[in-house]
């Protein structure tokens, strides 16, 4: 066999073993980043379930403060409704400011603040919280990864032809970007 064609399978071959690599590295990190939608979705999901709890207790405090409360569960329902993880988190942001009023509503109630069920449950949420901030951070990092990836020489030649797009970081909407102001 001629030394040229040695040469030209040789270059196909660590071709072709490059463009299956950049594939299947793009597709780790694809899924990994839908492995951390999901870590936060989770986390989410646990607060949703502890929100009706909190409204409840809550309610036998401060009957008069029913705004708050129905914009705690409508919050909710937004997000429950939402389909894609963009309408997710900005219903997201939408539901964080309202908890946010709702625990203010707690320094006006000193009942309330030494209601146990109310205290631990008010932990628990804080709990969550922390950990959605956590899976938020880890969701953004690996979009960046993969962010990257899709976007930088050579790799992106082999995302554009198999058509992997950028995935879209989990931000602070504008409501959740201010401070909450309650009034009474």
């Amino acid at each position: 066999m001629p030394t040229w064609l040695i040469i030209v399978l040789a270059v196909v071959a660590v071709l072709v073993l490059w463009i299956i690599g950049s594939y299947n590295g793009l597709v780790r990190l694809r899924n990994r980043v839908r492995d951390q939608w999901a870590q936060i979705d989770v986390q989410l999901k646990r607060r949703f379930d502890l929100i009706p709890n909190l409204v409840e207790t809550v309610k036998g405090y401060a009957k008069h403060e029913s705004d708050t409360l129905e914009n705690v569960v409508k919050a909710r329902n937004t997000y429950l409704s939402a389909t894609t993880p963009e309408a997710q988190m900005e219903a997201n942001g939408e539901l964080t400011q309202a908890i946010s009023k709702l625990f203010a509503l707690a320094e006006a109630y000193p009942d309330l603040k030494a209601n146990t069920n109310f205290v631990k449950m008010q932990e628990d949420l804080k709990e969550t919280e922390d950990k959605i901030s956590y899976a938020r951070q880890f969701y953004n990092d690996t979009v960046l990864q993969y962010n990257n990836k899709v976007e930088v020489i050579p790799t992106n030649i082999i995302a554009g032809m198999f058509g992997f797009k950028k995935e879209a970081f989990f931000e602070a909407q504008g409501a959740e970007r201010e401070n909450v102001q309650v009034k009474f």
